[in-house]
């Protein structure tokens, strides 16, 4: 897969840009803060329908401006397809391809992939395990577009769960908690499955490519810590029992205490936890294998890699772990980096520069 050109214009701080990309890897060059790391965010926002780094579009839109507009052609699956994007300040998106109005974002997506990686994926290594759910949820969503709304649906069931719950003042319990209950399993049981899968498709490869980066004789660990044990044809039944179970400290705490929003992603490096005891090399190369390793899933699962957007992937590291992850980049089929100076493109890539609110072929 690969953008073969793009228009942006008004998104971030770009009043218009208008690229050409060719296949292989492209590094886009210049100071922090000039717009780097906006043109790539820009290029997964066509792909993907949603940013990377912040949850809503209102930061996307030129300050002064009213709405965004991305444009671009994308080589995908032996077709190439027109993606033009109208990123709204207010009201709903206007997305359309090949001319035709899209209704779902998946509807795009199962077209074209892209995978995104920046220092805020520090935070799946490092943060709480909000962001390693959403990491499971987002590999899961890649490798499979259909099964997107999988996390949203549960989610919504567990707000009126607990809602429920909390509300409830008369002796035993809820009269609609049983209903309640089912809608649970049956949404959290699909969303246990996926993130099982997904990760199952990356373990492995993350080990590889941490090793590839960082060097370690032992390789980052990588497992999923589901709320609910138990293979997939009794997992429901599993949940269904696990929630009997909890039942009186559900009355007593008024929340929900079993299912996927309970999950744990467990990385370990050298048999520890990475959250408590990973350097900062360790855990960004961690970060960036995660990713990596979701990039390599879905190369196997479509016959193709995904478009890959690297956001200053060399800053946590030092001068022969940039190497080895310089070198590593070859072969992953379209890859464009960001980096803040020339010294830390890797050779034989095209660059870009930024400049004055331009970006230039050098």
């Amino acid at each position: 897969m690969l953008v073969a050109w793009v228009q942006i214009r008004d998104f971030r701080n770009h009043r218009e840009v208008s690229l050409e990309l060719g296949p292989g890897l492209s590094a886009v060059v210049g100071p922090n803060g000039r717009g780097k790391t906006n043109l790539l965010e820009a290029l997964f926002y066509l792909c993907w329908l949603t940013s990377p780094r912040v949850s809503s579009d209102l930061p996307l839109v030129r300050s002064g401006a009213e709405s965004a507009f991305l444009r671009g052609e994308v080589e995908a699956g032996g077709g190439r397809f027109l993606i033009e994007v109208e990123v709204r300040s207010s009201g709903a998106n206007r997305v359309q391809l090949n001319r035709s109005a899209v209704r779902r974002k998946r509807d795009l997506r199962r077209h074209v992939r892209a995978v995104f990686s920046g220092p805020e994926d520090l935070r799946v290594v490092l943060g709480d395990p909000e962001h390693r759910r959403r990491f499971m949820d987002e590999a899961g969503a890649i490798l499979w577009p259909g099964k997107d709304g999988l996390a949203g649906a549960y989610e919504r069931v567990l707000r009126q769960r607990n809602r429920l719950l909390k509300e409830w003042d008369g002796p035993g319990e809820p009269p609609d908690l049983a209903a309640w209950d089912a809608e649970l399993v049956t949404h959290g049981t699909a969303l246990t499955a996926m993130r099982r899968e997904a990760m199952e498709r990356i373990s492995g490869r993350a080990a590889e490519e941490f090793h590839r980066i960082v060097g370690h004789e032992e390789a980052l660990r990588v497992t999923y810590v589901p709320s609910v044990e138990g293979v997939s044809e009794g997992l429901e039944q599993q949940f269904s029992e696990r929630l009997a179970t909890r039942r009186g400290d559900e009355l007593v705490r008024r929340t929900t205490l079993v299912g996927p929003h309970r999950d744990e992603l467990e990385l370990m490096v050298e048999g520890l936890a990475a959250r408590g005891f990973a350097s900062h090399g360790e855990a960004w190369g961690a970060a960036l294998s995660l990713r990596l390793a979701v990039a390599g899933a879905v190369r196997e699962e479509v016959g193709e890699p995904p478009i890959l957007l690297l956001d200053d992937p060399f800053s946590g590291l030092d001068p022969d772990r940039r190497r080895r992850l310089a070198e590593g980049l070859a072969g992953r089929g379209q890859v464009m980096i960001a980096v803040p100076e020339e010294s830390h493109v890797p050779a034989g890539a095209e660059v870009w520069c930024v400049e004055e609110g331009r970006i230039v072929r050098r």
